[in-house]
């Protein structure tokens, strides 16, 4: 961990030589990119000991600390998820790099040519906690997309995240390519995050990734704009025509699964035509599975486990073992409750019922909307993205999981044999 005196004057060092490196990144040929990305992938399989002895330097103060054990769990490198890392490389290695791609063209009645051409974003500022192997993915996406990046994750993870983005600068360099392209805020000091929010001289674009307090804190404070989402308010509804097996299945895999993440289910609606097949396969599963229910008036009076729900407890993002449960009597009603009280970000409906399915998918307002699967799928990885950046529930600019394409801008390029406006 870097001990570092003047906060300002370091993080406009990195500022200067994200800049600097993004410059060059934009212009490299994808051969030199993903010669990159191959250093990358190898050295971390090949460090993946070192990898986890750091790891486990940041849990030991993660239990010292008493983190609650899925913030734990999101820190942990087991060697699947180090060797995760690794295959997601390999994985945006493979893809197509978007710089350069003709998104549009057309000739004009005077001559002139004129294209829309995909181009890198420039620097982007990565704020995010908790989980190391985001620093991998972020790193990975933004050398092929063109894009420098400055990464500042949290100080729960701060050995490991130095010893990931250590290994991934140096393969950089190793590559040819400038090792400004990939920089990792060293201080766990948060005035570091106040000043690279003010650096619009410098960064392009700020990306957080992490708890909605953080995430409102630095929409609020950042004078360069933000791609973002707050919350990872997600539904599962399930309709009176749903295969309940089916349903059983996805609920179970959209709760339990992994509890802690932004695209676990954190509300279960259940159409009342379904409500008395249903719930008595449901509830005792995932009560079983850990799981606290807190349900509406018809849900405490079919479930005596259950916690009478709270107004609150509909727009809660939970993030761990506890779910909210109602009984609806429609469609409509399912459909203007996750309008009204999610968060625009990853929600299913089970159902065989093609005109229901249909509805849903056009009226729910949401960056990701299921039909007859888990919530547990928004994620770039299984997008076929390789990894992703983040899931932005914003509507400009990027919405949903986060890849390639998302990390580009455009430009128009216009070609004239000597074209003069009249």
């Amino acid at each position: 961990m870097a001990d570092i005196s003047d906060i300002s004057a370091y993080v406009r060092d990195l500022c200067v030589q994200a800049k600097r490196a993004a410059d060059s990144l934009a212009n490299a040929p994808s051969h030199a990119k993903n010669r990159a990305l191959q250093l990358m992938a190898e050295a971390i399989r090949g460090q993946a000991d070192s990898l986890a002895e750091k790891n486990r330097l940041d849990l030991d103060a993660a239990r010292q600390a008493g983190l609650p054990s899925a913030m734990i769990d999101r820190l942990t490198l087991t060697p699947k998820r180090i060797e995760s890392m690794a295959s997601g490389i390999d994985v945006v290695r493979a893809l197509p790099d978007p710089v350069g791609e003709v998104i549009w063209g057309t000739t004009r009645p005077n001559g002139l040519r004129i294209l829309k051409v995909r181009v890198p974003l420039g620097v982007i500022g990565f704020i995010y906690e908790s989980r190391p192997n985001v620093t991998a993915d972020a790193a990975a996406l933004c050398l092929k997309a063109g894009n420098a990046i400055i990464l500042r994750g949290g100080k729960e993870a701060i050995h490991s995240n130095i010893a990931i983005a250590s290994l991934l600068a140096q393969a950089v360099e190793k590559a040819g390519l400038d090792p400004g392209s990939v920089l990792l805020v060293e201080t766990t000091d948060r005035a570091a995050v106040g000043y690279m929010l003010k650096a619009d001289e410098f960064i392009d674009v700020i990306i957080p990734r992490g708890g909605e307090s953080l995430i409102r804190r630095i929409a609020e404070e950042s004078s360069i704009p933000v791609i973002k989402h707050y919350a990872g308010i997600c539904h599962t509804f399930v309709h009176a025509d749903a295969d309940l097996d089916m349903a059983l299945d996805i609920c179970l895999n959209a709760k339990l699964q992994r509890p802690g993440v932004c695209n676990a289910m954190e509300t279960l609606l259940v159409d009342e035509a379904a409500a008395a097949a249903f719930l008595p396969m449901v509830l005792p599963r995932l009560r079983e599975g850990g799981c606290e229910i807190r349900g509406d008036e018809k849900i405490c009076a079919f479930f005596p486990e259950a916690v009478p729900a709270r107004e609150q407890d509909w727009c809660t993002e939970y993030l761990d073992l506890v779910l909210s449960v109602r009984v609806v009597p429609s469609l409509d009603e399912a459909i203007m409750h996750i309008n009204t009280y999610g968060s625009s970000h990853s929600d299913a409906i089970v159902t065989q019922n093609y005109a229901a399915a249909m509805r849903f998918v056009r009226e729910v307002d949401s960056a990701t909307v299921y039909v007859n699967a888990s919530t547990r799928f928004t994620d770039g990885g299984e997008f076929g993205m390789g990894a992703e950046v983040g899931i932005s529930t914003d509507k400009l600019h990027a919405r949903g999981p986060m890849g390639l394409p998302e990390l580009t801008t455009y430009k128009f390029i216009i070609f004239g044999d000597g074209q003069v406006r009249t």
